[in-house]
């Protein structure tokens, strides 16, 4: 399944849609612009939350838990790495890897591919495609995805700031 997330360049509110392949809503997401730590909801349609993707506080590297329904639970991880970022889905059996900085990169549980993100890069604000696979947790998937989103934004904005 192929799903496209398109953030808006100038919105006063963080709410985006994830649409499917024709253009149809499948998904919406609102961050709190002003909660510490930085919370993500991940909602259906019909305005259900489906998942909270929270970032963890005081740690060396980042990471996010992802809570589904208020109950179970899985963390986000960036590893250290000395050449390329890697990040594991603690709960599961998923490592992402690939060019992050290009936002070009797989999610797999060992070899069994589970999702993959491109950035399409001409267009107007964020654009990305992502593919999922059909029997994969649509969700889990999305969650993760948009949590390294958020450290890879976080990251490029730190290094255009003055110090």
């Amino acid at each position: 399944m192929y799903l496209y997330i398109r953030q808006k360049v100038f919105s006063l509110k963080n709410k985006y849609y994830i649409t499917d392949e024709n253009d149809e809503q499948r998904y919406y997401i609102e961050s709190e612009l002003l909660k510490i730590p930085k919370t993500l909801h991940i909602y259906d349609t019909q305005g259900k939350e489906l998942a909270l993707v929270q970032k963890v506080m005081f740690k060396l590297m980042p990471r996010f838990e992802i809570v589904r329904e208020g109950k179970d639970s899985v963390q986000i991880a960036q590893k250290f790495s000395l050449l390329k970022p890697k990040y594991l889905v603690e709960g599961t059996d998923w490592a992402v890897e690939g060019d992050f900085l290009g936002h070009d990169y797989t999610v797999k549980d060992g070899s069994k591919l589970i999702a993959s993100i491109h950035k399409k890069w001409m267009s107007w604000g964020d654009c990305f495609e992502l593919y999922i696979e059909d029997n994969c947790d649509t969700v889990l998937a999305l969650a993760v995805i948009l949590a390294i989103d958020y450290v890879m934004d976080a990251q490029q904005s730190s290094s255009y700031s003055v110090n």
